[in-house]
């Protein structure tokens, strides 16, 4: 396994920039998601990965390898692509084994490999079955282990789960994480679902409409630290409330947002940008928001509004809250934290609350 590093990328198709001065490493080993929005270049980037396109400048390196004229079939990356491409005439074992026997492998060889790839996928029972016998999870299963059993030292998986039902996706993304643990293999896994790619990655890029890598880190620090509003609002759902920074008595700084009032902050960082009466966007994700009938009294800000919808979640519940400000905040309460005896109904006048420690500040 191996590292890939890309140094000053770009691309461009008909005269149109979808990827520029771009630089990004994946760790080795790592589970890495390349998460965007459609159009945002992020299948073209695993494109260029696996050879599929070429550069118009930059370089890509595989390990301390420079690869970026090396041909696809050349480079030991493998890709698994959202259609399958299973051979339909061709039984599972001899699917999985195509590579192989391209290369001369011998069949003795040959034949250890694959039961074994078909052991890590749990299909070893089905190697002398029809592809057309199997369920879309198995043949998703399937098309990984044809891609692995040539043991690639990256695997590149290009939205892989796309046209799985729910549940099976959910499942899938077990068996991936499950997979890459067993391999040490690294994994780059590119998607437009923020669930898929906090669930699977160890590390994560998020990309902008303009091809640009904007943020890159752990799921959890990306999430909880958003570098700005973009990245805020695309990995999964948040608030936004745009306002100006305040410095109170003590030096601290506080929030304002029009018609809403003042809001204490526990931090706004060390950014240049950051300084009395500026603009910026206060980001509260719904989950960090407690919403009530009764007043309380232990948490640091609280606003007033009434409750505009509701949507029932199973698990949770959804409370879309009007402001005075006509400002509409979401707040996601687990249903059974709620308070037992409140029953918070359409129309009714709810009291929202948050602690400081959980706003993120970005620059407007």
């Amino acid at each position: 396994m191996k590292s890939i590093r890309i140094e000053n990328a770009a691309k461009s198709y008909a005269g149109e920039a979808i990827i520029h001065n771009l630089n990004l490493t994946v760790p080795v080993g790592s589970f890495f998601a390349l998460l965007g929005p459609s159009g945002s270049g992020k299948t073209t980037l695993l494109r260029l990965i696996a050879g599929f396109e070429q550069l118009d400048q930059g370089a890509i390196f595989l390990g301390d390898d420079e690869i970026t004229t090396v041909p696809a079939h050349k480079r030991k990356i493998n890709t698994v692509f959202q259609q399958y491409a299973l051979f339909p005439h061709m039984n599972v074992f001899d699917n999985v084994a195509y590579g192989l026997r391209i290369k001369g492998i011998s069949e003795n060889i040959l034949e250890e490999k694959v039961n074994y790839i078909l052991s890590v996928v749990h299909l070893e029972k089905y190697r002398y079955k029809s592809i057309a016998q199997l369920s879309g999870g198995q043949q998703q299963r399937i098309a990984l282990a044809r891609a692995i059993v040539n043991e690639p030292e990256v695997l590149l998986l290009d939205e892989p789960l796309a046209a799985l039902d729910l549940k099976l996706r959910e499942r899938m993304l077990l068996e991936l994480i499950e997979l890459q643990d067993t391999l040490k293999m690294t994994f780059i896994y590119v998607t437009h679902d923020q669930l898929e790619a906090l669930t699977v990655a160890d590390y994560m890029a998020i990309m902008d409409h303009d091809g640009t890598i904007q943020q890159v880190g752990i799921p959890k620090l990306i999430y909880e630290n958003p570098k700005n509003s973009f990245i805020a609002s695309f990995v999964g759902t948040t608030n936004l409330f745009h306002g100006n920074l305040l410095s109170n008595k003590s030096g601290h700084f506080e929030f304002f947002i029009p018609q809403l009032g003042m809001f204490e902050l526990a931090s706004t960082g060390e950014y240049p940008w950051v300084r009395d009466g500026a603009t910026a966007v206060m980001s509260l994700r719904p989950e960090k928001i407690e919403i009530s009938k009764t007043p309380l009294f232990n948490f640091s800000n609280m606003v007033e509004g009434f409750v505009k919808s509701i949507v029932y979640h199973g698990r949770s519940t959804q409370y879309n809250v009007q402001l005075i400000n006509e400002l509409v905040v979401s707040v996601f309460e687990q249903n059974e934290d709620h308070f037992p005896q409140e029953v918070i109904d359409y129309d009714d006048h709810v009291y929202l609350y948050w602690q400081k420690e959980n706003v993120v500040i970005l620059e407007s």
